[in-house]
């Protein structure tokens, strides 16, 4: 079974430089709004395979999983957990290298592994989440779910406001 962990001490791993190491944990993402939505991973945690290398004076780190949302989908407000997003996250820590090398989820040792799953997850979501990409969502005039609509769902076309005035018209 997975470790359960949040923040993970990289120094436990007593890795020297030019070692690295694999390990399974398992690491609860805190639900997560977009849109207006609530989101969160189904189960509240997920099994991560985080890769980690020592480099002469720092640590390269990898980390990897798949998870199913709850959540609406953006078109059709059913549930959009039937696919799974696939996270692949890198985060590189050299200390005195800069911004660009320095991993905001590493401080000291210690490995905001909860924070980084999180924010991967968010960045590797698409533009919309839906339920399926045909998703046809809602009418826009009676709110029924046109994917569960038949062909023959249809309103009619409200008239020109430019003729309105022709309607006020009374014939005796």
């Amino acid at each position: 079974m997975a470790q359960r962990t949040q923040i993970f001490d990289l120094g436990t791993l007593g890795l020297h430089s030019g070692e690295g190491r694999t390990l399974e944990l398992e690491v609860p993402i805190e639900p997560f709004e977009l849109a207006g939505q609530q989101y969160a991973a189904k189960g509240g945690s997920v099994p991560v395979t985080l890769d980690v290398s020592h480099m002469t004076s720092g640590y390269a780190l990898r980390m990897r999983y798949s998870v199913r949302l709850d959540g609406p989908c953006m078109r059709c407000l059913e549930d959009a957990g039937r696919a799974p997003t696939e996270v692949d996250a890198r985060e590189v820590d050299q200390p005195g290298g800069g911004d660009d090398l320095s991993s905001p989820y590493l401080e000291g040792l210690d490995l905001d592994v909860q924070a980084w799953a999180r924010d991967a997850l968010v960045l590797a979501l698409p533009a919309a989440i839906v339920c399926s990409e045909d998703c046809k969502g809602l009418c826009a005039v009676c709110g029924e779910n046109l994917n569960e609509a038949g062909p023959d769902h249809h309103h009619e076309a409200a008239p020109d406001p430019r003729w309105a005035k022709l309607g006020e018209l009374k014939f005796e």
